[in-house]
């Protein structure tokens, strides 16, 4: 595994409890940075943070990531305990159910977007201050493929995840001459109990869209986040990052 220089860096990975986001804690601690786990899992964050001690300095934040004054609270109580935060990784997402356009509950649909993608904005809002203040920062976005082509029964997670490339490309631009660096990922599916979300049927047309014919790893994106994190990716902002497998067209 390679080692990517992030030593004596502050991070904060959102949904790092489990899935993507608890690989990419695991991988940013192998690269020498200290974390603050933020997730909506009290108990699950906690042992997350526990399993990963280990590796290195690790805090478990819980919060809401849809409500501002939380994500606000989440960064203060994160800058008191590791300090200043150089780096966020926005992993927490839910898939929601698979309905078409017309059948899909109103809520339903609403919640996903509140935690996809405005989520992802209030946790944005809440750093990005700090990092401008100490003229640093790396943000990475966990978007999806589905935000570019759009999957079928699945119109809330796709355009949530849509929104996400877009503001990844607005904010980087904002920051581009501040020395923080915003870019996003999109990957096609991936390994994770997301998929215990939604039904065989959207499980096995997702996969029939990977030419590698199969789904990624944690590990994976992980390593790619990772790289974004650090000061090496200097010359990358408002971009977007495959990692799909063979299906990104575009």
């Amino acid at each position: 595994m390679n080692k990517f220089d992030i030593e004596g860096r502050t991070a904060v990975v959102t949904g790092g409890a489990r899935g993507i986001g608890f690989a990419v804690v695991e991988r940013l601690l192998a690269s020498g940075a200290q974390v603050a786990i933020w997730d909506f899992d009290e108990k699950a964050a906690s042992e997350a943070a526990t399993k990963l001690a280990a590796g290195g300095k690790t805090v478990a934040v819980t919060v809401d990531i849809t409500d501002a004054e939380a994500t606000a609270e989440a960064a203060a109580k994160t800058e008191t305990a590791l300090a200043g935060i150089d780096i966020l990784v926005n992993s927490a997402g839910v898939a929601g159910p698979t309905h078409t356009v017309w059948d899909y509950p109103v809520d339903e649909w609403r919640q996903v977007v509140e935690v996809d993608l405005v989520g992802t904005y209030l946790c944005c809002r809440a750093v990005v201050p700090g990092m401008r203040e100490r003229g640093y920062g790396r943000i990475v976005n966990i978007a999806s493929i589905a935000g570019k082509e759009g999957n079928p029964n699945a119109s809330a997670y796709s355009a949530a995840k849509a929104g996400v490339i877009g503001f990844t490309k607005s904010l980087g631009k904002e920051l581009a001459q501040e020395n923080i660096c915003v870019n996003c990922l999109t990957p096609a599916v991936i390994k994770t109990a997301i998929l215990d979300q939604v039904s065989d049927e959207f499980v096995a047309y997702m996969l029939s869209k990977i030419p590698m014919g199969r789904f990624g790893l944690v590990e994976e994106v992980a390593s790619m986040v990772t790289w974004l994190a650090s000061e090496e990716a200097s010359f990358s902002t408002a971009a977007v990052f495959d990692i799909s497998g063979g299906r990104a067209t575009y």
